[in-house]
């Protein structure tokens, strides 16, 4: 389901930061008396009242100022003001309404539909709700990466048709693109987006926020598709996006392209694993594909390696065979002890899908160490598969309530 988008927008120095701070539920935002401190959007997910959505801390706007700071604040509130789909208006009560906030008004009317004045610290903010889920059963694929490395045609190769905008200027993509479709039976939805850059490449005002509409399509979908340019090997950037799927719990596809365009010597795709395995060696339950768009090489693989980790994701395996393996798993390797105190583990169960989570009950955290779950994990995915996506742990001690 995708979320609504709330911008926080004003003139400087009326309580935005600290809106948005208490809204997102931590200290996000840097509160400072002195205006302007917020000089780009801040961006966070959110829950209030049982509504999830995406909310926008902007720099105050000064409407009058010509100077280079407040015009781009100015700038990147408008950009957030055209992406949202809600605009919190905040002015501050004590001070009454001053000539700013009246030509912030006029700029709202503008260029908002959906807008909710708030004085001062008022908390409550009217939301559209999200769009509703089909009530089918898709398999939401996001197709993600560096800008350039081909996912736009990549998306046109497997639907068959260009549907979506190909070119060579990177950032040709500026916001999430979705494509429903149907092949085999099967029901999918493919996200094309944005390229995401380092922040330090990222100049473009609007290109800003297609980094945001990435990350959001990245969080509602169930598989993404991590493209890298096979030319240029693994970069820095892209160990980033595989971060934020990874720990977004999504299903993870490793799509090599150019494929034809690399050098071949002997073993060539087995050191470029190597060098996945290496480099990348938080998801090394992600298969890889080395695909050829331009030349249509293994593309029929990718759909068919999303299925199978869609069904990964939500398998689920029986409580018995869970704490079977558990007990052979710590005959094999005896948990850690401190101070005389060793780690037990009283039973394991799977109370999630997608990803699959466990829980685990045990008699002491603070015996747990990190090398321990990773084993646990490794029995696990030796046992029962799980290819392609991660899975979750949850300890807790006897006494604790299942809140997962």
């Amino acid at each position: 389901m995708s979320k609504p988008v709330l911008a926080v927008v004003g003139r400087p120095n009326v309580g935005k930061s600290t809106f948005f701070n208490r809204i997102v539920g931590r200290r996000v935002a840097i509160v400072e008396d002195t205006p302007g401190v917020t000089r780009d959007r801040i961006y966070a997910e959110a829950e209030w009242n049982g509504v999830e959505f995406s909310v926008i801390d902007t720099g105050g706007i000064e409407p009058a100022s010509s100077e280079v700071i407040p015009a781009q604040m100015r700038e990147q509130a408008q950009i957030a003001m055209d992406a949202a789909d809600c605009v919190l208006f905040l002015v501050d009560g004590k001070e009454g309404l001053t000539t700013s906030d009246r030509e912030v008004a006029d700029m709202l009317r503008r260029r908002a539909d959906h807008v909710v004045l708030a004085v001062n610290k008022v908390d409550k903010a009217e939301l559209p709700a999200g769009e509703a889920e089909e009530s089918e059963e898709r398999i939401n694929i996001a197709v993600i990466g560096k800008p350039n490395v081909g996912k736009s045609s990549l998306i046109n190769a497997l639907l068959g048709e260009n549907r979506v905008i190909v070119s060579d200027i990177a950032g040709t993509t500026r916001d999430s693109i979705d494509t429903p479709f149907e092949k085999d039976g099967v029901k999918y939805n493919l996200v094309d987006t944005a390229g995401i850059r380092r922040r330090s490449k990222v100049s473009e005002a609007i290109e800003r926020y297609s980094v945001i509409r990435a990350v959001a399509a990245i969080e509602r979908c169930d598989i993404c598709l991590l493209m890298i340019d096979g030319r240029e090997g693994i970069s820095e950037q892209d160990k980033k996006i595989a971060g934020i799927a990874h720990e977004g719990g999504k299903g993870i596809i490793v799509c090599i392209n150019k494929w034809d365009l690399v050098p071949k010597e002997t073993n060539t795709m087995q050191h470029f694993r190597r060098e996945i395995a290496s480099e990348m060696s938080f998801m090394s339950y992600a298969p890889a594909i080395f695909i050829s768009v331009l030349e249509h090489q293994r593309l029929d693989q990718v759909l068919a390696t999303a299925r199978t980790v869609a069904e990964n994701r939500a398998k689920r395996i029986p409580t018995g065979k869970l704490n079977s393996l558990l007990s052979d798993a710590v005959m094999m390797k005896m948990p850690p002890s401190d101070k005389g105190k060793r780690l037990k583990f009283y039973y394991v169960t799977q109370v999630g899908v997608k990803p699959p989570l466990f829980s685990f009950k045990i008699n002491d955290r603070k015996l747990l160490h990190f090398s321990y779950s990773r084993y646990l994990e490794n029995k696990i995915r030796e046992a029962f598969g799980f290819e392609g996506t991660s899975i979750k742990f949850v300890f807790r001690e006897k006494g604790e309530k299942e809140d997962v």
